[in-house]
């Protein structure tokens, strides 16, 4: 069996792609070069929020219909181009070059997940909530990420929802450095319960999935440090290709659906309009906890 080879040119660097005509995604019809030229055109939207984090990703050698495993450490053998940030025992990846993307895509990396805290520093940037259906097909998601930035514009607070690639929805707000991740959490966990005290037949707090029946999960607990969340344009190992994509507030409102953006379209969708995400303003979040929970971070 001869193996086939392609190479890519970055610049003035090269990156050899085995078995470019296998097939990844086979119901969206995209081969493993075509990811890797897909990746290429979401680079520079994705990287912003993946470097400076510990990246996990997943890999699917034969693509979305194989065998996968989740990768924290680096593969070896590491090129020398990589950057890699040691926490305990594993030796990350650092998301931040095009090559690096490009390398991990070559590895079949489909999925790329980020750390909600920061390689060397402790106070976050970001607050987020995970907005998680606990049936397949949830037709009420995006009444449920109204709510939710509803809720944030009673406080005078300003976020922005993105689709994660699969069936959720994570409601993110760049944020001011102040409070700590514990800080965060209680803010999250006040916001969630006040939404399930509102909206009683739509969300949930109820950890264990077999006691949620069909409400929807908010899941505060999800952005804390050492836990991840798909970054913001990463595909995802679904049938349709989907990629995790920020939205407007237009967008929430007219009920699109996260199967609506995938790689054959998010790449036009950003070259035509950019990524909203980008322009977010931060929010200064540090004041409202003190005012609704008090301070306890001393």
């Amino acid at each position: 069996m001869v193996k086939t080879k392609t190479v890519v040119r970055l610049g003035e660097h090269e990156l050899a792609i085995s078995h470019p005509d296998k097939t990844i995604w086979p119901e969206a019809g995209i081969t493993k070069l075509k990811y890797v030229q897909l990746l290429a055109e979401l680079a520079p939207f994705l990287l912003p929020y993946a470097e400076g984090r510990y990246l996990t990703t997943i890999r699917y050698p034969e693509g979305i219909h194989g065998v996968s495993f989740y990768q924290k450490n680096g593969p070896e053998p590491i090129p020398d181009y990589v950057r890699t940030a040691k926490s305990g025992s594993i030796n990350y990846v650092v998301l931040d070059s095009v090559r690096t993307l490009l390398w991990m895509g070559s590895l079949y990396s489909l999925e790329f997940h980020v750390s909600s805290d920061e390689i060397g520093q402790p106070l976050p940037n970001t607050w987020m909530l995970d907005i998680d259906p606990s049936v397949g097909e949830e037709p009420r998601i995006m009444e449920a990420t109204e709510h939710v930035l509803q809720a944030l514009d009673s406080l005078g607070l300003s976020a922005m929802a993105k689709t994660s690639g699969a069936t959720g929805v994570q409601v993110v707000m760049p944020i001011e450095r102040g409070p700590d991740f514990d800080a965060l959490r209680r803010f999250g966990k006040f916001l969630s319960e006040y939404l399930v005290a509102r909206h009683p037949r739509l969300f949930t707090v109820e950890r264990l999935k077999k006691d949620r029946g069909d409400l929807i999960y908010l899941d505060y607990l999800q952005h804390y440090a050492g836990k991840t969340l798909p970054a913001p344009y990463s595909p995802r190992a679904r049938p349709k290709a989907t990629v995790s994509t920020p939205l407007t507030r237009d967008e929430v409102r007219r009920d699109v659906k996260p199967t609506d953006f995938h790689l054959l379209n998010v790449p036009q969708r950003l070259r035509e309009r950019g990524d909203p995400l980008a322009a977010a303003p931060r929010q200064s979040l540090g004041p409202v906890i003190d005012h609704l929970l008090g301070d306890k971070r001393k």
